[in-house]
């Protein structure tokens, strides 16, 4: 039977058709949306979970918000037969130099790690916030429940933990619970220099980071759409990468930005009836989150979230004001939308996680000839790969080309000066790495 499953995914691959894999329609179907209404409900009725709330008192406060956070990991593990490494993550910050820390504190992160069987040091993760603010982000004893600014991205990144952990993938998964985002994004740099300092591999990072509302401030009601903000090229670029892509193009490739193309085709290949938006942008405009940290130290990394925000319900005291009920409460959170987008996150981080690593060391020659030259190494655990391609001005790869197992290949008939150029890895079962810009000129 594996040996004609096989045969099939080669003829899809040769006759240039999308090859699927039914676990990923079964990982959508599992995810719940009781359980996402749940959790929202507990992480919301600890109060407040302002990084500098109460640590000591088990029902309020980021100190118990953070240890139930960790049961829930601890719990999933022993379901899984301790398949999640569960630990937290750490950083001293102090109230000098940084103006929106009332007093020293410790950010802590909480982090449960799911080993990839092939490649344990390879990783993609998925992060919710687990703090929350009031008006005052200085305010650490005022009600804050933070319902879907962020209980709402971190109860979707426990219930992937809870659906993926009866998987298993080849690279491994990080499901974390990060800290400090409200005070300058201290989690997310924290780990980001964990990740650092530990020599991961890390794929990419998924931010979440409001996915469970549906009812704009504008008045518009969207139930299908998100945003995925990317940012176009890394921000420790060396200076040789930016003047080679005066020439070269690539302005739109970076490694975030091909992250944020692989969710959209995903999604649009699983998901048909959701609308991923792909954003130009970092972040909304002046604004930012835990990815950033990331993208900081040269990892990829995009931010998921709802597309339509309601500012009534972000960092607002609960209040009545003019017929208007301020403040992020449980009532405001839409779990059919929650749900949908928890199954995007999870069905790329089981993608991900399925395929080969991306090619190294990309090449691409042509120029002024009536074809396109390819080349790059070898990956162990890839059956073949393809290479893509589409306008300058397009946001998504439109035209691809299945090319086997090979290591060199010449677009005949396509001038390269019109396209943008990419190569990704295929595995056994179909799924591909991220796209991979051509950074070697071939003369």
């Amino acid at each position: 039977m594996k040996k004609i499953f096989l045969a099939v995914m080669v003829l899809s691959f040769a006759f240039g058709q999308a090859q699927t894999d039914p676990k990923i329609y079964d990982i959508i179907d599992t995810v719940s949306e009781e359980r996402l209404r749940n959790d929202v409900k507990t992480l919301a009725d600890f109060g407040t979970r302002n990084t500098f709330s109460d640590t000591i008192s088990d029902t309020r406060g980021i100190g118990a918000a953070r240890r139930w956070i960790k049961s829930q990991f601890d719990n999933i593990s022993k379901d899984c037969k301790d398949c999640l490494e569960v630990f937290y993550q750490k950083d001293f910050v102090t109230k000098e130099g940084n103006r929106r820390v009332p007093k020293d504190a410790w950010i802590v992160n909480v982090v449960a790690i799911q080993r990839g069987t092939k490649y344990p040091n390879r990783f993609v993760i998925m992060s919710g916030d687990i703090d929350s603010r009031a008006s005052d982000t200085m305010d650490f004893t005022t009600d804050a429940p933070g319902a879907n600014d962020n209980a709402s991205g971190m109860a979707g990144t426990i219930e992937a933990a809870r659906v993926l952990s009866k998987y298993k993938f080849e690279s491994s998964i990080i499901y974390v619970g990060l800290s400090g985002e409200e005070q300058g994004l201290f989690g997310g740099a924290g780990l980001a220099k964990y990740a650092k300092d530990n020599n991961w591999n890390v794929v990419g990072i998924l931010n979440n980071d409001m996915i469970g509302n549906i009812e704009g401030v504008d008045g518009v009601i969207d139930n299908r759409t998100f945003r995925i903000f990317s940012e176009p090229v890394p921000a420790n670029e060396t200076e040789r990468a930016r003047r080679s892509r005066r020439f070269y193009g690539g302005e739109v490739d970076g490694i975030s930005r091909q992250l944020a193309r692989y969710v959209h085709k995903n999604v649009k290949t699983y998901m048909p009836e959701m609308n991923p938006m792909m954003i130009y942008r970092l972040d909304r405009f002046g604004r930012g989150g835990h990815h950033r940290p990331f993208n900081d130290l040269g990892f990829a990394g995009i931010r998921i979230m709802e597309a339509h925000e309601n500012y009534t319900q972000q960092h607002q005291d609960i209040r009545t004001e003019n017929g208007i009920n301020y403040g992020d409460t449980f009532e405001h959170v839409n779990f059919p939308y929650c749900k949908k987008l928890t199954a995007v996150n999870a069905i790329n981080l089981a993608s991900i996680a399925s395929a080969p690593p991306a090619p190294k060391n990309v090449g691409i020659g042509g120029i002024v000839q009536p074809s396109a030259k390819f080349s790059w190494d070898k990956v162990d655990t890839a059956v073949g790969y393809k290479i893509y391609w589409r306008d300058t001005t397009s946001p998504t790869w439109d035209n691809s080309r299945y090319v086997g197992d090979i290591t060199e290949y010449t677009l005949d008939g396509i001038v390269i000066d019109n396209f943008f150029f990419g190569v990704a890895a295929i595995g056994k079962d179909g799924h591909e790495s991220v796209v991979v810009f051509p950074s070697k000129i071939m003369r």
